[in-house]
């Protein structure tokens, strides 16, 4: 038997509550922020009831957490997964983001909330500690000297680009691209790694 409850346009809702609530705080925390999204507006835009929303999580920290622990558990697959790139190609690709990508919504959420001991935040530095050991796997791939050191340099400019072009409406990709691209061919050897880059050394 489908459990059901009534939402506040009325109509019956069926099971799915839960996943339409957390797809409206990712389209309102991305549009507005967390702190201008309250709680009747995210049940508003998911079509639940107060009451209905709080039976799913405890309160409007717990959904945030939950929002950030599923926007992207594969950290970046697009980029690291590829295999037609090779290593070094796959560094450079990191910084190949759209300029209308919005800000990285776990920069976004440690900025917003101010509390280092909320969930949210603990979820926002993991995430951030798994791009740089991505990076810094891609960097070993690569044949770099230091691949952790090289990881946690790329991870400052990404993370350092995205802040810049959303503050100055600006791409700022480009330029930290090229700054990556220096950094990683100082980082690797020149008999290691990208084939192209070991014929244009020769």
């Amino acid at each position: 038997m489908t459990e059901m409850e009534k939402g506040p346009t009325g109509r019956r809702r069926g099971r799915g509550a839960r996943e339409r609530i957390i797809s409206a705080s990712r389209q309102l925390f991305r549009e507005q922020g967390i702190n201008r999204t309250g709680m009747d507006q995210l049940c508003a835009a998911a079509q639940v009831s107060k009451r209905t929303a709080y039976q799913h999580f405890a309160g409007k920290d717990e959904l945030v957490a939950e929002y950030l622990r599923r926007f992207d558990p594969s950290v970046l697959s697009g980029v690291f997964d590829r295999t037609d790139l090779t290593p070094r190609e796959r560094l450079l690709a990191a910084f190949d983001i759209p300029t209308t990508t919005p800000l990285c919504p776990y920069i976004a959420a440690a900025v917003e909330l101010h509390d280092p001991q909320h969930p949210a935040s603990q979820y926002a530095r993991d995430y951030k500690k798994a791009v740089a050991a991505r990076l810094a796997d891609t960097a070993r791939e690569a044949g770099a000297s230091d691949p952790e050191q090289l990881g946690e340099q790329l991870a400052l400019l990404i993370d350092g680009a995205a802040a810049r072009t959303r503050v100055l409406n600006a791409d700022a990709f480009p330029t930290a691209a090229a700054v990556a691209a220096v950094l990683i061919d100082n980082a690797i050897p020149a008999t290691a790694g990208d084939p192209q880059r070991e014929e244009v050394s020769s």
